[in-house]
């Protein structure tokens, strides 16, 4: 019973992360070190968001002009692998998207970002260690490398173009759990180091007249602290949920050219990416054995609206949730679980001196993961 609603509890937990903070595709979770034995899984999902705004600026071409969706849809995917040194101590690989942009304002919409493209790609390989201790208690440790790279192209801001290299950098996580397994309880209290990337940047724009410019900037992907927790609330029955609080206000895009005053040959603008909050964002949903073969979930996730406004390559602030998760014990070792997620999107408005309203935006996700015991 447990395993499988677990299972089911697991993925619609994890459908929370990919609109938490704007840019987040992964939560961070270190629930694959308390499966039992040696285990793998794969995890294929999708996102569809749709997310329009309107030009306020009188000032600027684009007045009341729609933006169309500037939003684009984007996959994701995980490979889990989680296998017991001894009795005392489990460890865990995990390959996955930690976070992502996919940016794209469609052309002919007169709004004054139109044809503005910007992407974050990114990898995150997790090594992790549990050792058991006394009274149910454990520790947890690991190293995190992350390989990040992003273009940006914004052809109604001074014709700007940038092109990053592609940087491996490392941090680590650390934590404590609780659990009692005769009622499926468990308590797990993690924290993610923050990573700074250094990266080799090519900028062009028409105040360089159209030439390259090499240079360099330093971004963080910012620290997080993750609670996660479970407990069986009645026969065949799991309440379960989690608290994540990431450091946003360390996340700074901003490339030596594009930000530079005009004096030093720059362009004098704000950051392409910052964020003024920190968030938390929330989940709680419960599971439910049916029957030997199947099992379900459902979690609610949320998000606060800051209420500041937000950068123009990610007009979003704050969510609503609901995702559904259905489990099937196919054999003995194997279980394929399905989940689907509505997103109520958080009304913004984007940063002066151009302003866009952006409300009343939503998105769809689904996913699957097949997990193997052995």
């Amino acid at each position: 019973m447990k395993k499988i609603l677990m299972t089911a509890s697991a993925l619609a937990l994890g459908a929370t992360a990919a609109t938490a903070g704007g840019i987040e595709r992964s939560s961070q979770s270190v629930g694959i070190l308390f499966e039992k034995g040696n285990y793998v899984e794969l995890n294929f999902g999708g996102f569809s968001p749709d997310v329009n705004g309107v030009g306020l600026n009188a000032a600027k071409n684009g007045r009341d002009a729609h933006s169309g969706d500037m939003a684009g849809g984007y996959g994701t995917y995980s490979f889990g692998y989680k296998f017991a040194l001894n009795d005392k101590i489990d460890a865990a690989v995990v390959l996955e998207n930690a976070i992502g942009a996919d940016v794209n304002y469609p052309t002919g919409t007169d709004y004054f970002l139109q044809g503005a493209t910007a992407t974050i790609d990114n990898t995150s390989l997790t090594g992790m260690l549990r050792y058991k201790l006394p009274q149910n208690f454990s520790m947890i440790g690991g190293v995190r490398a992350l390989r990040t790279s992003g273009v940006v192209s914004l052809p109604s801001v001074g014709a700007y173009h940038m092109s990053s290299s592609t940087e491996t950098d490392f941090g680590y996580l650390v934590g404590v759990a609780w659990e009692k397994p005769e009622i499926a309880a468990r308590v797990a209290l993690t924290y993610n180091s923050k990573i700074t990337h250094d990266f080799d940047a090519r900028e062009t724009s028409l105040y360089t007249g159209g030439a390259t410019r090499d240079t360099v900037f330093s971004t963080t992907i910012p620290e997080s602290v993750n609670l996660e927790f479970q407990t069986g609330i009645a026969k065949d029955t799991l309440l379960f949920g989690s608290v994540r609080w990431v450091h946003w206000t360390q996340l700074q895009i901003a490339p030596t050219h594009y930000t530079s005053p005009p004096a030093d040959r720059g362009m004098g603008q704000d950051p392409l990416v910052a964020y003024k909050d920190n968030t938390v964002t929330y989940a709680l949903g419960v599971g439910r054995k049916f029957n030997d073969k199947w099992s379900g979930a459902v979690v609610l996730g949320y998000e606060k609206s800051s209420g500041e406004t937000t950068g123009n390559l990610g007009p979003t602030d704050g969510f609503r949730s609901i995702a559904l998760a259905g489990t099937y014990q196919a054999t003995e070792n194997v279980k394929v679980t399905v989940g689907v997620r509505y997103v109520d999107i958080g009304d913004a408005t984007t940063n002066p001196i151009v302003s866009g309203n952006f409300s009343g935006n939503s998105g769809w996700g689904a996913g699957v993961r097949v997990g193997v015991s052995f």
